[in-house]
């Protein structure tokens, strides 16, 4: 029987139990009676075990107890001794100290003198040393041996620095240093031949004498003379030769790139420093090139046209970046063994140049715009061609938009904003310009402002017809410039979000302090990512630029304001565009209403009055004026039915964006608000009778006759409007009113009337009122 499962810390006596039983279920089933006896048994002998076990040992430990007692009392009074004896120890050193305090005093002055002797006795010797190496050195000069010449040297120069106090001290230090001097010119064809051909242990071994003697600085300045000269030489040959501009910078920066990565391996077994050695060589060589980038790309600029000028500035400044980013990349691995202010020197050589250029960006891309823009034509001598340019010119406006945001990205990395908005607007302002004086021309040919030449009622839609395209070009207009304007929110704080540091705020000098602190901590860390030429060259525009990214960034893209005055002048335009429409819809009711004063003054004075006088008024009809403009009216929803019936976004869009002239009076149901062309009709019919009222106000003088007809021809166009579903206009029922009443109840009708109206109409009945 295992009993050791008895000391398992998770022992459960179930499991046991079973586990004890199912041995016997399987070899004798049916014993299990059996079987629990004996177990009892087994478990009564192991309990009697354990009892002797634990009696046994209780019975040793009683006896052991008194000897332990007996040991821990003799330890206590040994640590107790011990602890006499260390106080009398700590007595004696402090005696000790007390008693040599003194003599301890002594020796240290001794040590000190003699420690100053031993200096001064050295300093003696190297004084002494400098008239031997000074009588010597003649005699190592002859040798040529340039190590030997340059340990004299350099022991002369410990020397020298013993004799500061001495009287001649400045006569020996110009002796020396025209011994250096000496030694420099014997070695220079040498060094002059050596990093010319590369060697690297001789180059080590110059590396060695020129540090010894103090002159490190002028040995890089033959390394930097040579290798400087080849590459000033190989540009002054590729900028006489044939090839463009462009090549020949590509194919200079070509060889200053390989010129890197071969002078950085050999610089790296000769000189301790070799990135920063070879970042010096690349400033050198590109501040000595005759003639220099930025003469080059004066010239560049000047020899092209106008419209290239932006183009011919954003391929060189291309190939530039092209060189920094390879460069880049190959001194990345290693920036943090370089001297981070020679490569910021190194980048600033690179990009200045291009710095002026790209301070003009704005005026560079606002003349380019222009000028692209002028291209674009607007005006045609037919209507129908003008309506397709003006369709077509929308995608060709902010094509060159989002060529303009590309371009802007490519030369400034997203710094000139402040330009590009200046130049979006400029292009806008011309399109919209061009625009409307497309527009104003479109209405001198549909004649909308010409008077009437005939009476004769001609209905003509196309003008309509035209002037509704001509509106959903207006609408497109607006969701690309709202579109536009989105996507130009993104790609600014896409690319220029990078220089808004977390700690700007506009609102305290100190967070712009606190940011340009930041910009500097990062300029740190890579110079080619942080370079900034707006920061250095127009710090108000940067204010500006970072006003704006923290616009942006705060209100979110897609609240921004960038095209404010774009998008207004578009409206404008949109509105220019529905008053166009308008008045091409109104032309023929105004012509027929501006006859209305004549013909009623002529009908005043017929023949044959005094006998249609007391006419009943249903022998009267609607004469032709009205009866025309009334079929005209009922006609109309037929032709504005495309407002509703086509899906044209644009269009809906410039419809709701447009308002019309002649709004509903204060008071009116508007259900037509919901339905454009609902919306259409009653200002259409609104303007009719507003106009017919003027036109009526106009007449002369009022026959009898002539006031029973006016008010027949008034109640029909009453009854087109409510054909129509229209409320005839108060001013309308005021005058039918008016002309209705008698002579001698005219007082009393026009007692809730208007006062100026009711005077008014009583002068043309000649009325007494």
């Amino acid at each position: 029987m295992d009993f050791s499962k008895f000391l398992d810390d998770d022992f459960d006596v179930k499991d046991w139990v079973n586990g004890a039983f199912k041995v016997v279920q399987k070899e004798a089933p049916g014993k299990a009676d059996t079987h629990a006896a004996t177990l009892v048994m087994k478990l009564q002998l192991f309990i009697q075990e354990v009892n002797n076990a634990i009696e046994e040992t209780s019975h040793q430990a009683l006896q052991n107890m008194p000897r332990v007692l007996r040991d821990v009392e003799a330890l206590k009074q040994e640590a107790s001794f011990l602890k006499e004896q260390m106080v009398l120890v700590k007595e004696d050193i402090k005696k000790f100290e007390q008693d040599t305090v003194q003599s301890m005093q002594v020796l240290v002055e001794i040590d000190q003198v003699k420690s100053r002797m031993q200096l001064a006795a050295e300093a003696l010797q190297e004084a002494d040393k400098w008239s031997t190496l000074s009588a010597d050195i003649e005699e190592t000069f002859k040798t040529q041996d340039l190590e030997v010449i340059s340990s004299k040297l350099t022991s002369m120069q410990n020397s020298l620095a013993m004799l500061v106090d001495t009287p001649d001290y400045s006569e020996k230090c110009v002796h020396l240093e025209a011994l250096k001097n000496r030694l420099e010119a014997m070695a220079s064809p040498q060094i002059v031949a050596t990093f010319n051909s590369m060697s690297i242990d001789q180059a080590k071994l110059f590396v060695k004498v020129f540090m010894e003697i103090d002159r490190m600085p002028q040995l890089l300045a033959y390394y930097y003379k040579c290798h400087k000269g080849h590459l000033v030489s190989m540009w002054q040959d590729l900028s006489q030769s044939e090839l463009s501009l462009n090549q020949q910078l590509s194919e200079f920066y070509d060889t200053l790139l390989s010129t890197w990565h071969s002078q950085v391996q050999w610089s790296s077994q000769v000189f301790k420093n070799p990135y920063e050695v070879v970042t010096v060589l690349l400033i050198q060589t590109l501040g000595a090139m005759v003639p220099s980038i930025p003469v080059c790309l004066s010239s560049a600029m000047e020899r092209a046209a106008q419209e290239q000028r932006l183009d011919t500035l954003l391929e060189l400044h291309q190939t530039a970046s092209n060189f920094g980013q390879s460069l880049e990349a190959a001194m990345l691995p290693h920036l943090g063994e370089n001297n981070l202010l020679k490569v910021s020197e190194l980048v600033c050589g690179l990009y200045d140049p291009y710095k002026s250029y790209q301070l003009q960006y704005g005026e560079l891309e606002e003349a380019y715009l222009l000028i692209q823009m002028s291209a674009v034509p607007l005006e045609h001598g037919e209507v129908i061609d003008c309506v397709e340019e003006l369709s077509h010119s929308v995608g060709k406006l902010f094509g060159l938009a989002g060529a303009a945001v590309e371009r802007c990205v490519r030369l400034t990395d997203g710094l000139a904003v402040c330009g590009l908005l200046r130049a979006l607007k400029a292009l806008f302002t011309k399109y919209v310009s061009d625009f409307s004086t497309t527009l104003q021309s479109i209405r001198k040919k549909c004649r909308l402002e010409e008077t009437p030449s005939s009476s004769a009622f001609q209905e003509d839609w196309t003008a309509f017809q035209n002037s509704v395209r001509i509106i959903a070009t207006c609408g497109e207009l607006l969701r690309q410039c709202g579109a536009f304007e989105q996507q130009l929110s993104n790609k600014i704080l896409g690319t220029a979000g990078k220089y808004l540091s977390e700690s700007y705020s506009p609102r305290s000098l100190a967070g712009i302090q606190e940011a340009s602190s930041a910009d500097r901590k990062n300029a740190a860390k890579n110079p080619w990512q942080e370079y900034n030429y707006l920061q250095r060259g127009n710090v108000a525009e940067y204010n500006s630029l970072m006003e704006i990214l923290y616009s942006l960034k705060e209100k979110g893209t897609g609240n921004s304001s960038l095209l404010a005055e774009p998008r207004t002048a578009l409206t404008r335009l949109n509105q220019q565009a529905n008053q166009l429409a308008f008045d091409s819809v109104f032309l023929q009711i105004k012509h027929q209403l501006c006859l209305v004063s004549k013909m009623e003054f002529q009908d005043a004075s017929g023949i044959g009055e005094s006998y249609t006088e007391d006419l009943p008024t249903f022998s009267l009809s609607p004469q032709e004026y009205i009866t025309n403009i009334g079929q005209y009216l009922m006609s109309l929803p037929l032709h504005l039915e495309p407002f509703v019936t086509q899906e044209d976004p644009a269009l809906e869009m410039a419809l709701h964006a447009g308002k019309l002239p002649f709004p509903p009076e204060q008071g009116d149901e508007l259900p037509e608000l919901d339905n454009t062309a609902d919306y259409w009709l009653g200002s259409i019919a609104r303007a009719t009778m507003q106009t017919y009222c003027d036109a009526i106000l106009l007449i002369p003088q009022l026959s009898p006759r002539s006031t029973k007809q006016l008010a027949t021809d008034i109640e029909y166009l009453s009854n087109v409007m409510d054909a129509l579903g229209l409320q005839p206009s108060r001013t309308l029922q005021h005058i039918v009113a008016l002309l209705r009443a008698k002579p001698e109840d005219y007082r009393q009708t026009a007692k809730l009337l208007p006062r100026r109206l009711a005077s008014t109409l009583a002068a043309l009945r000649s009325v007494d009122y």
